[in-house]
């Protein structure tokens, strides 16, 4: 089965497909076919596009954390870098000018958006620019070459802490306008998995993979609705950090950012958190995960193609907090089916199924 998924992809799908098809999965790719499909991939509508607003120093378009009123949807530092590293840009001209401006630019520079202002990650649970910076370095698979293994061991002690209290109350207090993280306390946020999830080789053996899938069994919990999916304040004056953002109790895997359902009643499944999920080894230890990944693997067909549903608005629509198509549009059927499943693919690979 697995092999028809990939005979599948290496057949229908776009370059970045098959790229990451020969690269990850088979690990077969030469230095000149690599080669190849990266101009190939440099040369479609959107990359174009980010290349054009790429600035002298390297940084993407007028913006970091997302689009805003001089910054779109792509043309962002954030979004701009996680977007190549996931078409499969990694070494390209394009792609290393804007890592190296995440090297040279200070932390207090305007384009970080935070009016000058530095917020330690590791003073301030589940925030800070540096924070967002290095799991923009992971996603892009720069970790080999811009250290942040601080940062990943933060990550580690941040999901840690989830296993050493009863729940996000004793990380936090009430305030006057819901609750606030207590001072130099740890707690996991998107940002913290997303670096774990693209640094595997950095840190996963045993012992903290074990630690994770406790921390994550913690996570969810649905057994209290007080805590459930609690927002909370990172500093006064901060929006309160909820769903999305936050890690915290009443996490689902099956679930979109905000729900663990539809109103349309539909089975659907989030194909980015089963897939990071598997690749920090936690399949063994998850039954909920197992649960998703069985669901993925019935919906392949015996040629190899998932039509497993999806929440359609995560997988398309690039954010800071999702995004996974690689086609260029799903205006065929093939192209759709071309990034589901690829992503099941990716799914069942880094599970260990179908081998």
């Amino acid at each position: 089965m697995k092999q028809k998924m990939i005979d599948f992809l290496l057949s229908h799908a776009n370059a970045s497909i098959r790229l990451r098809v020969k690269k990850e999965i088979l690990q077969t790719i030469s230095p000149q076919d690599e080669t190849a499909l990266q101009e190939q991939i440099l040369n479609e509508k959107i990359i174009r596009f980010i290349s054009e607003k790429q600035l002298e120093n390297g940084w993407i378009g007028l913006g970091f954390h997302g689009s805003n009123k001089n910054a779109g949807q792509y043309d962002n530092q954030e979004t701009g870098t996680k977007y190549m590293g996931e078409k499969g840009l990694k070494g390209t001209k394009l792609l290393n000018r804007a890592m190296d401006a995440f090297t040279t630019t200070e932390l207090t520079d305007l384009c970080y958006g935070n009016k000058g202002q530095y917020f330690s990650e590791f003073e301030v649970p589940a925030q800070g620019p540096n924070l967002i910076r290095c799991a923009c370095i992971a996603r892009a698979h720069y970790d080999d070459v811009i250290d942040i293994s601080p940062q990943i061991q933060l990550s580690l002690e941040s999901f840690q802490r989830v296993t050493q209290v009863d729940s996000i109350f004793d990380v936090s207090r009430p305030v006057k306008k819901g609750r606030l993280f207590n001072k130099n306390e740890k707690w996991p946020c998107r940002y913290h998995l997303e670096i774990l999830t693209f640094t595997t080789n950095q840190w996963k053996n045993q012992e903290t993979t074990a630690m994770l899938a406790e921390a994550f069994q913690r996570l969810m919990r649905k057994d209290r609705k007080e805590i459930i999916k609690t927002p909370v304040s990172c500093w006064v004056g901060n929006h309160a950090v909820g769903p999305g953002w936050l890690l915290n109790e009443g996490y689902s895997i099956s679930g979109d950012g905000l729900n663990n359902h539809t109103a349309d009643g539909v089975r659907r499944t989030n194909l980015e958190k089963v897939e990071w999920l598997c690749r920090c080894g936690l399949y063994p230890y998850l039954p909920e995960l197992r649960e998703e990944v069985k669901f993925i693997a019935d919906n392949i067909s015996k040629d190899g193609i998932c039509s497993a549903e999806i929440y359609d608005g995560e997988f398309r629509g690039w954010s800071p907090y999702f995004g996974a198509q690689l086609e260029v549009d799903w205006r065929s059927k093939i192209r759709r089916q071309c990034d589901i499943t690829f992503r099941a693919l990716l799914i069942v690979h880094y599970a260990g199924i179908f081998e």
